[in-house]
This record gives structure tokens, sequence and C-alpha cells, in this order.
């Protein structure tokens, strides 16, 4: 009788604890279900907050691009502005000084024949005007440039190839700003040159500071000699 009361209780607590151990999953799995799917939730939020995040960067490195590709451009479209400028291939504008030399009158004429404007005396008045501030500047219509030959050809004086044979011949200069060009105007009205030209019987007038004046850009095609282009190192040597 105790044998079987002792089974007996044995195969109880068997069953007691199969139970517990049926049981307790049950409530471990429902509870971690709920756990994944919040933890689920909470990482799909965040990948969602990753994925925006990197999209927004990714359109600000794009804007970054395209506004560093156009001020890349502008820059070199400014620099491209700024060599044609200075090369003569573009209209000038600016404060400057204009000056004019014609014929003085024919009872001053030493010489009664044919006037020509030395090509000597235009040279020397340039290199005085450019010593003063010049920045750029015309004669007779014509832009000097760094190439720009004055000289005498079949008795006509010449500049870039056309002839200075009508008076009054005019000269423009521009200069950096108003201070420069008032300077210049001060510095030609005491120049020697006007005693030279008149010497030739020219007389020289330099009119007051402007502070617009016009010079028209080079006409003729720049011709560049002995210059060839860079071969790149394929090597990177």
């Amino acid at each position: 009788m105790i044998s079987f009361t002792v089974i007996t209780i044995i195969i109880g607590f068997m069953l007691a604890i199969q139970f517990q151990s049926v049981k307790k999953p049950v409530v471990r799995d429902t509870r971690d279900t709920w756990e994944l799917r919040e933890d689920l939730q909470k990482e799909m939020e965040l990948q969602s907050k990753l994925i925006r995040e990197i999209r927004s960067n990714e359109e600000k490195l794009a804007n970054y691009e395209t506004e560093r590709t156009q001020g890349q451009e502008q820059t070199l479209r400014n620099t491209l502005e700024e060599l044609k400028e200075e090369a003569g291939l573009t209209d000038v504008s600016g404060p400057g000084v204009k000056i004019e030399l014609d014929l003085i009158d024919n009872a001053l004429i030493f010489d009664q024949g044919q006037q020509m404007l030395s090509p000597e005396l235009l040279r020397r008045l340039l290199n005085e005007i450019n010593m003063y501030g010049a920045k750029h500047v015309s004669i007779g219509g014509q832009r000097v440039i760094n190439t720009t030959v004055i000289r005498e050809i079949a008795g006509e004086t010449k500049i870039n190839g056309r002839s200075l044979r009508n008076f009054p011949v005019e000269i423009l200069v521009i200069t950096e700003d108003m201070k420069t060009a008032r300077n210049l105007y001060n510095r030609m009205l005491v120049s020697n040159a006007s005693e030279e030209f008149f010497i030739d019987n020219l007389k020289m007038t330099v009119l007051e500071p402007q502070l617009k004046i016009t010079i028209p850009a080079y006409e003729d095609s720049i011709r560049i000699r002995n210059i060839e282009p860079v071969k790149s190192d394929k090597g990177g040597n």
C-alpha cells in the first residue's frame, strides 16, 4: 500500500513537472513574440530614419557638386573674360582721358608740305601714357595691344596696318580709376610731348578726365607663333 502511494506521488510529481515544462514555454514564446515585434518595429523605424538621412545627404552632396561645378564653370568664364579683356579682344569702358592730335593753324606751319604724324613721336607718347597709369589705349580707333606695331609705310604712319592720315587723331586712354585719370591728365598737361608735336606742326590737346570712356576691341585675329601644346606625361612622373 505504501509502495502504491509512493508510486502515485512520484507519478503526480512528474506530471506536475511536465505540465510546468509545457506551460512555461507558451508564456515565454508569447512574450518573446511581442518583444520581437516591438524590436522589429524599432528596427524598421530606425532603418527608415537612416534611409531618409542618407537620401538627404545624397541630395545635399548632389547640390554641392552642382554648385561646385557651376562655380568652377563661372570662374573659368570670368577668367576667360579677364584674359580676353587684357588681350584687347573685348570693348572696354571706364574712367580715363582723351587726347587729340591735330594740325596747327596754317599761318603757324613751318613747313607747308604734307603733314604726317611721326611714328617715333607717337610711340614716345604711348610710352609716357603707359608710364602714368594707362590700362587700355586706342589710337585713331585702333586698339593698342602687346603686338601692336606703329611704323611708317610708304610715307604714312600706320598702326595695326591702318593709316593715320586723317586729323584730328583721337587717343583714348582708360585708367583704373578717376584718381589715376586726373593724375594722367595733369602729367600730360606739362609733358614735353606737346612741344615735340608742335615742332612737327601738330598740336596736342588733353581733355578733362571723364567718368566713362569706351575703347573698341582689337579688330584683327591675334596670331601666336612658336607655341606648341604641352604633351601630358602618361606615366604620371
